[in-house]
């Protein structure tokens, strides 16, 4: 507690607080004086240390107040002049006397006025310590020396540093777990997939093709081949955008390639490997690397060849930039012949160079199987510039020759025209890459006799020299048939009906059969289904059954019309005739080699027995008579050899109004050699002859000649030592 505040005595304090005498106190003074106090205490503070009292001026002794006026001076701030006081004068105050203290403990204080110490100041304000007596006491009146009163505490406002430390650890801790966090998320949870994806932006896939197998004749002559090659490639990633623009200039007119395409391929981003192209020639390989472009680069692999240009080119097909086949065996056998490709995967740096140390992975190429055809080279380049030759003479729309042994139903030839290059197939008509052998039906028209003829001599109670009186038309319902010459009705042997090949003769031999009689023989001939050869987009053909024939149908389909087939159904149907009623499969393919050059034969083709050995040969020696002199086909004949076959000229429904118009016709003829012991068929289509006559006799018979002739002689088929039988073509009244 502070003492009581007594009064003072001494000299030493008399009139020190007092104004002069006659002049009044100066109200504003003591706040300039509290004011300099303050801002004097404000500089002095500093951490840990009381502010000290300022010295002040003994005061005289004052008469006794009450209590309440003692009660008030408590109460009175330091510096202040009591309630009724005066304002001391203007004039300066006297010097105070020095007054002993006693020594202090604790840090030491500054003096008023004093300069203020390089620390800091304290946020808290220590209490005062109160001053020890005076020695002596204080005043003449001896009583206890005068305490000062506590100076007020001035607020300061900061907040603690304690607590901002604990503040700022806490962040710092949560920022650090939160880095913490996604370090555990990416070493841990998801460090696989980052791994991938780093190893993905390093590895590089080299696709390995496996070597296409070759396909060859029935005597290893290549047909197509596969040959070394580059591809082109290029990585986008390190192609400067500023160099984009000579490599198109430079890679494009050399590889054949569209500028735009070039630069779209080299300007893509995020990737580092691109095909340019496949199958560029070695020499044209060598002048991409020549030009020594960053990022422009060449694989091995292989191309396809095709040795002999467009020889066989229909059945062969070819294989695509892409290094598929499109057409022909190349893309209906394109698994078996292609292989399968394997993979060279391999880490890449920056640079595009291969890291010799890095990942290394291989999965080797599995070559394709080569096939070996049926075919026969040298048969099939002759039947196929003989074929289009007749093309161009007799102005048809296109034009096709089938050889075929009968007794194994292998295919010697089967060449086709127009024809195109399968080593330069974009310059070509689309329209001619398949073949029409297989995949263009039409109407047989008299080719198709021989299953009628067959039908009735097997179920029909008719024999060769059965007799027919022949009108050169009939009707029958609503529709009037006719032959294709006028004549006066003649009396025919059914053998003459064949030879001379009447359409009134073969529906009145019909008659002898049941629509359905006829419709089973048609399938047993194989009319109807495929041939399955092998050849892709290959038709059936058309074949109702009996059930959706209209009235007449059964007319027109015993001679050939209102069905379909393709042209290597119908070489079948001889092939049967010529094979003692044997129907073998046609087949194509002879086997596969592997690639150490074993052979694999394929499979037998299946058989099935028709008609019976007497009715074919029945058949045969009634289609010798369609040679003869009498007959339809005397172009036909092959001197020293006995030869058998039948003409067709059928009709063709015009597409513009679905009606037979008598304008476009489909010429054929289709034979077989030696005729006593047959072992060629040959069959020739043309189809829409306008130039000459359009008769299959005519047009179709002599490429026939031609091709056949050639066959017997290259597979050495000695000429037949026996006379042709004599066929009655008129019967006796």
């Amino acid at each position: 507690m502070v003492p009581p505040q007594r009064k003072s005595g001494g000299s030493g304090t008399k009139g020190a607080g007092k104004p002069e005498a006659g002049k009044k106190a100066d109200p504003g003074k003591k706040d300039t004086r509290k004011q300099e106090a303050r801002k004097q205490d404000a500089g002095t503070k500093r951490p840990g240390a009381r502010k000290p009292a300022p010295e002040r001026a003994p005061k005289k002794a004052a008469p006794a107040r009450s209590s309440a006026k003692r009660g008030e001076a408590k109460k009175t701030a330091p510096g202040k002049r009591p309630a009724g006081k005066a304002a001391p004068p203007k004039t300066a105050p006297p010097k105070t006397p020095k007054i002993p203290r006693t020594p202090r403990t604790g840090p030491r204080l500054r003096r008023p006025g004093q300069a203020a110490s390089g620390r800091g100041t304290s946020s808290r304000q220590e209490p005062p310590v109160p001053r020890r007596p005076r020695p002596g006491g204080g005043g003449s009146g001896g009583g206890p020396p005068r305490r000062r009163p506590p100076r007020p505490r001035v607020p300061f406002h900061r907040r603690d540093p304690v607590k901002r430390l604990n503040v700022g650890l806490l962040v710092v801790a949560f920022v650090l777990s939160l880095f913490a966090g996604r370090l555990v998320q990416l070493q841990t949870i998801e460090s696989g997939t980052y791994s991938r994806l780093a190893m993905q932006q390093r590895m590089q896939k080299i696709d390995l093709p496996a070597g296409r197998g070759d396909i060859t004749d029935a005597q290893g002559n290549p047909l197509a081949i596969t040959m070394e090659a580059k591809a082109i490639f290029a990585d986008p990633y390190i192609i400067k955008p500023d160099k984009r623009q000579k490599i198109v200039d430079a890679l494009a007119p050399v590889l054949g390639l569209d500028p735009a395409y070039v630069l779209k391929v080299i300007s893509r981003p995020d990737t580092r490997f691109e095909y340019l192209a496949h199958g560029v020639r070695p020499d044209q390989a060598r002048l991409v690397t020549g030009f020594e472009f960053p990022g422009i680069g060449t694989l091995p692999e292989y191309r396809r060849q095709y040795p002999n240009d467009s020889l066989a080119a229909s059945v062969v097909g070819f294989v695509n930039a892409e290094g598929k086949g499109a057409a022909g065996l190349e893309y209906s056998m394109n698994d078996r012949l292609a292989g399968r490709d394997g993979w060279h995967r391999v880490e890449i740096g920056l640079n595009g160079q291969h890291i010799p140390m890095g990942e290394d992975q291989k999965q080797p190429p599995v070559p394709g199987q080569g096939l070996r055809l049926t075919l026969m080279r040298d048969v099939q380049f002759h039947a196929q510039r003989a074929i289009e030759k007749q093309v161009k003479a007799t102005g048809a729309r296109s034009g096709s020759v089938i050889v075929m042994d009968p007794r194994d139903g292998r295919l010697v030839a089967m060449a086709s025209a127009p024809g195109f290059d399968p080593n330069d197939y974009g310059d070509s008509d689309p329209d001619r890459w398949g073949s029409p052998i297989v995949q263009e039906a039409y109407e047989p028209g008299s080719t198709g006799k021989v299953v009628t003829a067959a039908a009735v001599l097997e179920k029909g109670g008719v024999r060769p020299d059965t007799p027919f009186t022949v009108p050169d038309s009939i009707k029958k319902y609503d529709r009037t048939f006719s032959d294709s010459h006028p004549h006066p009705t003649e009396r025919l042997t059914f053998a003459g009906v064949l030879a001379t090949s009447s359409n009134v003769g073969t529906i009145l031999a019909s008659e002898r059969i049941s629509p359905q009689t006829l419709y089973q023989f048609l399938r047993d001939f194989g009319f109807g289904e495929k041939t399955g050869i092998g050849l892709p987009a290959e038709t059936a053909g058309n074949l109702q059954p009996p059930a959706k024939w209209s009235g007449t149908d059964r007319y027109p389909i015993a001679f050939g019309q209102s069905m379909s087939v393709n042209a290597l159904q119908m070489a079948s149907v001889y092939a049967t005739i010529a094979n003692d009623g044997v129907r073998v499969k046609p087949s194509l393919i002879a086997g596969t080699t592997g690639e150490d050059g074993a052979f694999t034969a394929a499979p037998r083709p299946e058989s099935k027995q028709v008609i019976s050995a007497e009715t074919a040969k029945q058949i045969r020696d009634m289609l010798e008579g369609v040679i003869s002199k009498e007959g339809t086909a005397p172009k036909a004949r092959i001197p020293g050899y006995r030869v058998a076959g039948k003409t067709g000229t059928a009709e063709m429904v015009n597409p513009g109004n679905g009606q037979y118009d008598g304008t476009r016709y489909t010429a054929s003829f289709t034979g077989f050699a030696p005729a006593d012991d047959p072992q060629l068929v040959v069959q020739v289509v043309l189809q829409e002859p306008r130039k000459g006559n359009h008769y299959g006799g005519d047009a179709a018979a002599p490429v026939f000649k031609d091709v056949m002739g050639f066959a017997l002689q290259s597979r050495k088929i000695p000429p037949t030592g026996s006379e042709p039988p004599t066929v009655k073509i008129r019967a006796r009244d």
